[in-house]
C-alpha cells in the first residue's frame, strides 16, 4: 500500500484534460497538493490551473477530481482552488506528459 499522497496522485493521473489526451498531473496543472490527516480521514487541498484561462471545462475537471477522490477510502474534505498565477505553459508538463504529446 502506498502513502495517501501516492494514492491521491494515482487518482489525479486518471483525471484527463478534456482537450488533451493527457492527465492533469502529467500536464502539470496541479500546482500544489496538500493532504492533512483529520482524525480517521484525510483532507485534500489542491491548487490547480487550466491550460487556458478561458477554458470552460474547469468546473467539469474539478467535479471529476472530487468524484474520483471520493472513491478513495478515508478521504474527507476535498478543496480545489483555481489559479492562473503563474499561467500554465507546456514547460510545466512532466517528462511523461511531454512524451505523450511527442515533445
Amino acid at each position: 500500500m502506498g502513502s495517501m499522497k501516492e494514492k491521491v496522485v494515482d487518482i489525479l493521473k486518471k483525471c484527463n484534460d478534456p482537450e488533451l489526451p493527457i492527465d492533469l498531473w502529467n500536464l502539470g496543472l496541479i500546482y500544489d497538493l496538500n493532504i492533512n490527516q483529520n482524525g480517521n480521514s484525510f483532507d485534500v487541498s489542491i491548487l490547480m490551473s487550466l491550460t487556458t484561462p478561458g477554458c470552460t471545462m474547469g468546473q467539469y475537471m474539478m467535479d471529476d477530481m472530487k468524484m474520483k477522490l471520493a472513491t478513495l477510502h478515508d478521504i474527507g474534505n476535498v478543496e480545489i482552488e483555481l489559479t492562473f498565477d503563474p499561467p500554465w505553459n507546456p514547460e510545466m508538463m512532466t517528462d511523461e506528459g511531454k512524451a505523450k504529446l511527442g515533445l
